[in-house]
């Protein structure tokens, strides 16, 4: 009995290591954030936080990283443009109802704007996010997530508190529906077609006018 209770042992000692280190990335870290950072680092943030997830990335090992550039062929366009039309209403109807002054804002008074953020928000945004809670999360830690769909809510739940910092129901609800869209798509058609639904979904919410609430320098701490 006793040689194979060391290999039990261990697997339940990496388990526990695991879950610590789940917990201090996913959860932990963006508490801390909403809690303490200043609005206008969360760029500098988000660069530690990209370069520690793919750090982990590697160490993990047995990722294919050429998967990260391959899959363009399945990219589902039909759903592009899907989350576009839907994002689209869902922020027109919630500015309309709750903010109807930034109602394309940005757009009508600085269109040069949008435009920058349609050209960086991709790359500087959703790509590093993209990174951090799909192949990271569905890699490193895949062994102590649920089956199925279980593991897709769960990853929605995460994705969604990532963006406590911005203490609005509205980012939490919009972003735990498009984590559940992008992990899907990620599992399913792989990681090219999760970046570019996240990349459509924010640069379309920044066009409407949902800086109002997705941008951290209007953010106000309730407390």
């Amino acid at each position: 009995m006793a040689p194979m209770a060391e290999p039990t042992l261990a697997v339940t000692r990496r388990r526990t290591l695991l879950w610590v280190e789940f917990g201090a990335l996913y959860i932990g870290a963006p508490l801390g954030i909403a809690l303490f950072m200043p609005g206008n680092l969360l760029f500098e943030a988000l660069a530690v936080f990209s370069a520690a997830g793919l750090a982990l990335l590697w160490f993990t090992g047995g990722f294919r990283w050429r998967s990260l550039i391959r899959g363009w062929s399945r990219v589902p366009l039909l759903e592009l443009a899907g989350i576009a039309l839907i994002t689209l209403v869902a922020g027109v109807l919630i500015l309309w109802l709750t903010r109807p002054e930034s109602l394309f804002s940005m757009a009508r008074s600085h269109p040069e704007r949008v435009l920058l953020i349609w050209a960086f928000y991709p790359l500087l945004s959703a790509l590093p996010q993209e990174l951090i809670f799909r192949p990271l999360f569905f890699h490193r830690y895949a062994a102590l997530l649920p089956e199925g769909r279980g593991a897709i809510a769960l990853n929605a739940a995460i994705f969604s508190f990532a963006h406590l910092m911005y203490w609005s129901w509205v980012v939490a609800l919009m972003t735990f529906l498009g984590g559940w869209a992008f992990a899907r798509a990620y599992l399913n058609r792989g990681f090219p077609a999760a970046w570019l639904l996240h990349a459509v979904a924010g640069n379309v919410l920044f066009a409407v006018g949902m800086g109002a609430y997705f941008y951290s320098g209007n953010v106000v701490r309730p407390f």
